[in-house]
């Protein structure tokens, strides 16, 4: 063991008498520069103070001159901070005494971690008054916020730390301040249930706003299903009969679909339905729909107590409002909205209702690409589920289900959308899109188009298919590593998509077809490694002489001047099956020639043949 992992360990494991052995001999320099090193993330100081060792931090602080400010990476509740500070993590702990020390030697009291955590907000979200206290006492800033607006305040309330909300409220903490996303520390308090800290908020003159989707902190704990909000806030004096009625119909839904509960559902769905003809004359109509949505069997709300009472006997129909009540009061662009609809999906594909499953999917996958940015985390999940689905689907264990066959016109449907969602991000300069969330995208793509090599179609369709396939490499996508579709398919990384297996990759009919439809055979990554290259990292021969007999460059080298050749694992059988005399032409010879002897050939030879000579560099 080295010196650096031994002094690491020690601190971990509080053992000073070991860590003074390791340490007391060593000289300024090599002292401060095992200071500042990390093992796993971390620095000494910092995992001593975050597991709590003061005399460990006593020790490395005034012996040792370790850095007070230096962050690393810590672990808590299996989630990994990065960029935190010792006195971040002593105080996210509850190691008052180490926070009182660090302070003492001279801590930034509002040093954040990478996502802008302070040390009040570590001790806010894991209740540790004292510490919060003293944190206040010694000048923390009660309003720095995290990236995503998070305040300490908020998340006092959403943890239910009462008297922590308390201890900042008296402090001064801004009860109206609202989050990127529009949401306050009573929206909080609603998704978590502390009906006793959001009555304490309103005391200090909190106000009902809506957030960035429009939700109140009502809807929030209709959303969340805690009764208690919902059933305090419909009698606060500021709550309209509207939304009283809305609160009440959504809670109902989130019943049906959260909490499986009916009956729970039928009997809110009652209260709302005597609240809209309460007044008798003055009736509360429901919004009518502008058409109705095959996904939802062509479904309508029910207007009438009479058609309320009926729908117990229909279980399948209940769950139909659940979904239509959502649209209608969170909208389409709500994440729920789109959440629940694949929910609902899913349950019927384990049922073997296959069909229905298909229909509810393409339907919230229409509503997240109308409504969220290109290459969202809900999209991708949408597209991948539809590839995990088909290739269920299509496996022989599936025979025999209800409606087990997949078509080629719902394959398709979902490859199209797939293109158009990489034709969206590309359209997207500002963020540019984020290359690994494109790479997700592009392998999906490559096993959605691996599933429909295994789907009979007609000439015409696969006319359609190649025609596409053709449209999303016109769009020059690249994503981590610079990789483009055809680098994907060559590579066994594609493989693993998701959490169950679509399809296996390297793949020779992906290849195939992606070079069929226009693909370039010799276009380069960020190391300048070809196709060609990936494959022989792979040791796949079938698909390395496709590549060579559709033109890719057998001896063209990569920035570290490897061939394909030399990527070939020689105790594998694609080392005697690839035969370089076969491949190289004298044009490459030449090439070759020019290139290792330095020789100047820009403006000497035709432009085509100076980028046919790069490729040999």
């Amino acid at each position: 063991m080295d010196l650096k992992t031994a002094v690491f360990n020690a601190a971990r494991d509080g053992k000073l008498r070991l860590l003074q052995k390791l340490l007391d001999n060593k000289a300024g320099p090599e002292l401060g520069k095992l200071m500042a090193e990390k093992t796993n993330g971390a620095t000494p100081l910092l995992i001593a103070a975050r597991n709590g060792h003061l005399d460990l931090v006593e020790y490395l602080l005034e012996c040792c001159l370790a850095p007070v400010e230096i962050g690393g990476s810590v672990n808590f509740d299996g989630e990994t901070i990065e960029g935190a500070p010792p006195l971040w993590a002593a105080s996210a702990a509850g190691h008052l005494k180490v926070v009182q020390s660090l302070l003492g030697h001279g801590a930034a009291v509002n040093s954040t971690t990478l996502t802008n955590s302070t040390p009040l907000r570590a001790a806010c979200f894991d209740g540790h008054l004292d510490i919060v206290k003293y944190l206040v006492e010694h000048k923390a800033d009660l309003e720095v916020a995290n990236r995503h607006g998070h305040t300490c305040l908020m998340i006092s309330c959403y943890k239910g730390h009462k008297e922590i909300a308390q201890y900042l409220l008296e402090k001064g903490a801004d009860v109206n301040r609202k989050s990127v996303k529009g949401n306050t520390a009573l929206h909080d308090c609603a998704e978590s249930g502390s009906l006793e800290i959001m009555k304490m908020l309103l005391k200090y003159g909190a106000k009902m706003e809506r957030d960035g989707y429009g939700m109140t902190p009502l809807l929030s704990a209709s959303v969340t299903g805690h009764t208690n909000i919902v059933d305090f806030l419909t009698q606060h004096q500021n709550t309209s009969q509207v939304e009283k009625i809305n609160a009440l119909e959504l809670l109902g839904a989130t019943f049906v679909d959260k909490k499986r509960d009916l009956l729970g559902a039928l009997k809110y769905w009652k209260r709302a339905m005597d609240l809209r003809y309460q007044d008798g004359s003055d009736v509360i109509h429901k919004e009518e729909p502008k058409q109705l949505v095959m996904a939802y069997d062509y479904s309508k709300e029910v207007s009438s107590m009479e058609e309320l009472d009926s729908l117990i006997s229909d279980p399948d129909q209940m769950r139909m409002q659940a979904l239509l009540i959502r649209e209608r009061i969170l909208g389409p662009s709500h994440p729920d909205t789109s959440y629940y609809i694949r929910y609902r999906g899913a349950v019927y594909a384990d049922s073997g209702n296959f069909e229905r499953c298909i229909n509810l999917w393409k339907y919230a996958l229409d509503m997240q690409q109308s409504n969220l940015d290109p290459l969202s985390p809900m999209t991708a999940s949408s597209l991948l589920s539809f590839a995990e689905l088909f290739s269920f689907m299509l496996q022989d264990r599936a025979k025999g289900l209800l409606g087990t066959a997949v078509s080629f016109h719902d394959l398709m449907g979902v490859l199209s959308k797939s293109v158009l969602e990489i034709e969206r991000a590309m359209k997207q300069t500002q963020p540019p899109a984020d290359p690994a969330q494109l790479s997700k995208a592009l392998s999906i793509i490559l096993h959605l188009v691996c599933l429909l090599e295994k789907v009979p179609c007609t000439v015409e369709q696969d006319h359609f298919k190649k025609e596409t396939i053709y449209r999303f490499l016109k769009l020059q996508p690249c994503g981590k590593n610079g990789y483009s579709p055809l680098h994907l398919a060559v590579d066994r990384n594609t493989t693993c998509v998701g959490r169950y297996p679509v399809c296996k990759f390297p793949s020779f009919q992906v290849t195939s077809i992606l070079v069929e439809c226009g693909a370039d055979v010799n276009c380069r990554d960020q190391d300048n490694n070809s196709p060609l290259h990936v494959a022989a990292s792979n040791n796949h021969p079938d698909i390395m002489n496709l590549l060579i007999s559709c033109g890719s460059h057998f001896d063209s080298t990569n920035s570290f001047n490897q061939t394909a050749c030399d990527l070939l694992d020689e105790k594998e059988m694609a080392r005697n099956l690839i035969q370089p005399i076969n491949h190289t032409t004298l044009q490459c010879l030449a090439a070759r020639v020019i290139v290792r002897h330095g020789l100047r050939y820009h403006g000497n030879i035709p432009i085509k043949l100076e980028a046919f000579v790069q490729l040999h560099r």
